[in-house]
């Protein structure tokens, strides 16, 4: 076996760039208090605690903004003004918590060494990780073995999830093979070409995919046998797929179903739940307060921006199928679906002025706190949907009803990841995202639910 080129996983270049801008945060810290009259933040024994402080705010508001994002972390349009606002909001934060943190020093001008003491570490470690980290030298480059059927959409899914994952080559496994693969930048080598390629190309790793196990031919059988026996790594389309994108491949999965739903332990973990409901109750309680003072700002908007009633309240499919009323502060103009039920689509006219200020900040939805009081919904979970829509999407996606075998949630994996959906096609997408939470249902992963949302309304993202 020829020897690898040196690559980083996904997981591994998000702990990277966490390490490495808290140790580059603090050496620059170090370096300014030695040589400059900088004494505002030093470590000893007794106050160790300001830096484990500094680290937990760097880390949490840096994935609020968005540092830890991979398809942003490589380009700098997008990386440095996530710098500006992380550092900005860290300081801010890191001056106001004097209990927990140095006091205020006399001389202000600490403060702004202070700054741009962990401005410049961020901008220096980042520009360093943009020049090598995510150059071609530290690609994962793939081979893919399967149909020719497949190979655009692996290709652009995997591009679209991890811009280091680089596919390199095909080798269609049909014993029949009728037709090339026609794909920009995807070669096709022939199934005794297998050896050569990985040796030529520094291979890092085999997907196979295909459909259907008894399509691949005995030849390459024997050779990923092989290299298997060898330690080389070979994978499955559909598992690299869920690690790599964070949703379950829905689209190809067939009558062995079953193996693609090892739905989380949580859903049925009674500690789980009893946490997750009065964390629930915990939250709705305060974005019903949080509610009660914003009314009377929303209702002056609404007068003047919506002309109407306040509130809207609509049908939606809750768990296990039951139908329960929604609410929301009304986003568009009255009677706005007097010919039936209408897909809402991007920079929809129905949409009232005041209306898509209030979508894009999310605050129309802060009445559903009411619904997560009651119980129809949850904080965290697949969006509902409503009947008119569910009948229509599962009889043209497959398992898409299997969405309701949790509550629907006030915000969920789905919303934080993609953008409002419009066509049967953002569903299937979202449906894959909601099927990931639903699979990987936990604690961790709620909670990085909950960062992203904030990013969302952060950036106002909302649709």
């Amino acid at each position: 076996m020829a020897k690898q080129d040196i690559h980083f996983n996904i997981s591994e270049r998000k702990i990277l760039l966490r390490i490495m801008d808290i140790v580059c945060t603090l050496l620059c810290l170090y370096w300014v208090g030695y040589g400059f009259d900088f004494d505002y933040f030093a470590i000893t024994k007794e106050n160790w605690a300001w830096a484990l402080v500094l680290m937990l705010y760097i880390s949490a508001f840096g994935t609020v903004f968005e540092l830890y994002d991979l398809q942003k972390a490589g380009k700098l349009e997008s990386v440095f003004p996530n710098i500006i606002f992380t550092v900005s909001v860290t300081v801010l934060f890191y001056l106001m918590t004097p209990w927990f943190t140095p006091s205020l020093p006399t001389n202000r001008l600490q403060i702004l060494y202070f700054y741009l003491a962990i401005l410049g570490a961020l901008c220096v470690w980042r520009f360093v990780y943009m020049t090598f980290i995510t150059s071609p030298r530290f690609y994962k480059k793939v081979l893919i073995v399967g149909e020719t059927s497949n190979i655009e959409t692996i290709v652009d899914a995997f591009k679209n999830a991890d811009p280091n994952y680089k596919i390199v080559g095909f080798i269609n496994c049909e014993e029949s093979q009728l037709e090339g693969v026609k794909y920009k930048g995807v070669r096709e080598y022939g199934p005794d070409e297998i050896h050569q390629v990985i040796s030529k190309e520094n291979i890092s790793e085999i997907i196979v995919a295909s459909y259907n196990a008894e399509n691949i031919t005995s030849d390459i059988y024997h050779d990923l046998i092989v290299l298997l026996e060898r330690g080389f790594p070979i994978r499955e389309y559909t598992q690299v797929y869920e690690d790599t994108t964070y949703r379950v491949p829905v689209q190809f999965v067939g009558k062995d179903f079953y193996k693609y739903f090892p739905f989380s332990r949580s859903n049925q973990n009674k500690l789980y739940l009893f946490f997750h409901r009065l964390f629930d109750l915990v939250f709705s309680i305060l974005g019903v307060l949080i509610g009660l003072f914003l009314i009377p700002l929303i209702f002056i908007g609404n007068l003047l921006g919506n002309r109407g009633p306040l509130f809207y309240f609509q049908e939606r499919v809750g768990k296990n199928g039951q139908v329960f009323n929604i609410i929301k502060f009304r986003t568009m103009v009255v009677n706005a679906e007097q010919g039936g039920a209408v897909w809402a689509a991007k920079n929809d006219h129905r949409i009232t002025p005041f209306g898509k200020f209030l979508r894009r900040s999310r605050l129309d939805e802060i009445p559903q706190f009411l619904n997560i009081l009651k119980g129809d919904m949850s904080l965290i979970g697949p969006r509902p949907e409503r009947p008119y829509f569910v009948k229509e999407l599962s009889q043209v996606i497959p398992f898409y009803e299997t969405r309701h075998i949790i509550k629907p949630g006030l915000t969920g994996w789905a919303q934080v990841k993609v953008r409002y959906g419009s066509t049967v096609e953002d569903s299937l997408l979202k449906l894959q995202y909601d099927l990931y939470y639903i699979k990987h249902r936990s604690f961790l992963l709620d909670a990085n639910v909950i960062i992203k949302t904030l990013s969302t309304m952060v950036f106002f993202r909302g649709q």
